[in-house]
């Protein structure tokens, strides 16, 4: 947590502040600190900061997530991956990371900062520590000249010591003794002014209903290439699996849009943008479709007698490897100039999308009926199902439900609640209908797995599990449709 401290500020003894905590005596450092970014500052703009520091090598800071438990606006954590390398150019790991915001501009000193830094670390009985106080003292140069001072004070708590246990105590103090109000303001940004805070090259914009339909479509569009880029660094950086699939939805929302939408779009624009994004597309949904049965079948595996566990940990090291070797081709489709030049159209999609004249209508008069053609397609395919459907034709139904989601998803900042609720009752048949092919794949990779011995007789009950939750969500699925079909489309849809 960083406070703001005023020239007059002395940092206070901190002993006592905690119970069982030890202060150390405190330490001074000089720092000189080189910060990059591009020429239009996009990794300062996307909450992203890449620096070297005499003595330490280099840090990238990707953007802050609010701590677990914390006050909005309080306590922030920020992943923190240093590298080592020479001072004059940002090492190539580092650049990978942050490739989606570079692409093809290239990464120049930005901002030089001199600190003089004080700092006191708490340790707990055993000498660990526990929480540490910065009083930085910044100097902003330009070349031989100081351009700018600023102080501030940092509090910086290791590991999960929360804010109430350790932060809580140390602020109170500091702010008794003169600091200021929390700013969560890194250094480089209050260096680099007011270019550094404005918006990310994309972002979605509010809406209304007499807003033309092209701003509409612009904003729609914007909010998925966005997300996106915010995805990208935490894929090629973490194992979450939750960060591929954030990706997928984003690409699977990009090509719903550009589908919605399409009568108001050049159709010699939109359609080579929308293969492109299916190449993305299937490198996503290859880790991420394996990733859920895994996830899928550790639970199941979970439920089986003791004697059993060891048998199924086996079983599922084959799925775990096929994982990695996805991963790892992703990353190669990640690091591609074919990658980087869609993230280019992409951004430019969302910055100015090149729509048909008829997109200058009121957004409220031409959008709402966009929706209906993934909702009609959705209706006429469950009613021409037979009375016992394939595997294959619920999985299409659930595809057709998940375009309808979307739409309905696109157009709802102008069509209202009504819109809204559509969606909601969409993405309840496409959960239930996606549990359903969960298993339906579960049950053709063990059948695939060619086990043998006690493994094979392991594959059996895990069968049988996944056989048991397909009939399952069989059987529920006819309900949850009969619940979305009663919805009244009028009151938003012509």
């Amino acid at each position: 947590m960083k406070l703001g401290a005023g020239p007059a500020f002395h940092l206070p003894d901190l002993t006592g502040v905690i119970d069982g905590v030890g202060v150390s005596p405190p330490e001074a450092a000089r720092l000189e600190t080189v910060y990059y970014d591009t020429p239009d500052l996009r990794l300062a703009r996307w909450g992203v900061s890449l620096r070297h520091r005499a003595g330490e090598g280099w840090t990238l800071k990707l953007p802050p997530r609010a701590a677990e438990g914390s006050r909005p606006g309080a306590l922030l954590e920020r992943d923190e991956l240093t590298f080592q390398g020479g001072a004059k150019k940002p090492p190539l790991e580092a650049i990978k990371i942050v490739r989606a915001y570079v692409r093809n501009s290239e990464l120049v000193p930005v901002a030089r900062l001199s600190t003089l830094r004080r700092r006191v670390r708490l340790v707990d009985g055993g000498g660990s520590r526990l929480a540490e106080v910065v009083d930085d003292e910044v100097s902003v140069r330009d070349g031989r000249r100081v351009a700018a001072r600023f102080r501030e004070i940092e509090v910086e708590v290791a590991g999960t010591n929360g804010e109430d246990g350790i932060v809580t105590p140390l602020v109170a103090r500091l702010r008794n003794a003169g600091a200021g109000a929390p700013d969560p303001t890194p250094k480089h940004i209050r260096a680099l002014g007011p270019r550094a805070m404005e918006p990310p090259e994309v972002a979605a914009q509010p809406v209304q209903p007499d807003s033309p339909a092209k701003l509409v479509v612009r904003s729609a569009i914007a909010g998925s290439v966005a997300s996106l880029l915010r995805q990208d660094p935490l894929v090629r950086t973490t194992g979450d699996p939750e960060a591929v699939h954030q990706a997928r939805v984003a690409t699977r929302k990009l090509r719903s849009h550009l589908r919605t939408f399409g009568p108001l779009l050049d159709s010699e624009w939109t359609e080579p943008l929308r293969s492109e994004l299916g190449w993305l597309a299937m490198g996503l949904g290859a880790v991420r479709d394996r990733e859920v049965l895994l996830d899928r079948l550790r639970e199941r595996a979970g439920s089986l007698p003791a004697s059993d566990v060891k048998s199924a940990t086996s079983l599922l090291r084959g799925l775990e490897e096929e994982i990695e070797a996805l991963r790892k081709k992703l990353l190669v489709d990640l690091d591609s100039q074919r990658y980087i030049d869609l993230l280019e159209r992409l951004v430019a999609a969302a910055q100015a999308p090149m729509t048909l004249p008829e997109a200058e209508q009121p957004a409220s008069a031409v959008l709402p009926a966009l929706a209906t053609s993934p909702w009609r397609r959705l209706r006429s395919a469950v009613r021409q199902l037979p009375e016992t459907p394939t595997d294959s034709e619920l999985h299409r139904i659930r595809i057709l439900a998940k375009r309808a989601r979307y739409a309905a998803e696109a157009v709802a900042p102008v069509a209202g609640p009504a819109a809204a609720a559509f969606a909601r009752a969409a993405a309840k048949l496409q959960t239930i209908l996606g549990e359903h092919q969960d298993s339906v794949t579960a049950q053709a990779w063990l059948r695939a797995s060619h086990a043998r011995g006690r493994r094979a007789f392991v594959a059996g009950e895990l069968i049988a599990l996944e056989r048991i939750a397909a009939e399952d969500a069989r059987a529920r699925w006819p309900k949850i449709w009969n619940s979305l079909d009663r919805k009244s489309l009028r009151s938003w849809m012509p």
